[in-house]
């Protein structure tokens, strides 16, 4: 199991992937939602740096497979 410091280090990684060769898509981040549980404590949780990595993911598959090349 990654470590919350594994996966942000993933999500910087993306991010600047992204704004280095997709920079049309680089600037919808900000609208990308980071989810936070609703509990008591401001802690982050590895579910939901996981959850935003994979919908970063996903909008780079979308934009690729649909304005790539195109």
């Amino acid at each position: 199991m990654k470590t919350i410091n594994q996966i942000m280090q993933d999500i910087i990684r993306l991010t600047t992937e992204i704004e280095t060769n997709y920079p049309e898509l680089y600037k919808y981040l900000n609208e990308t939602p980071l989810y936070l549980s609703e509990t008591t404590s401001k802690k982050v949780h590895t579910t939901e740096l996981k959850q935003y990595l994979e919908t970063l993911k996903s909008q780079l598959r979308h934009h690729i497979e649909n304005h790539v090349n195109k």
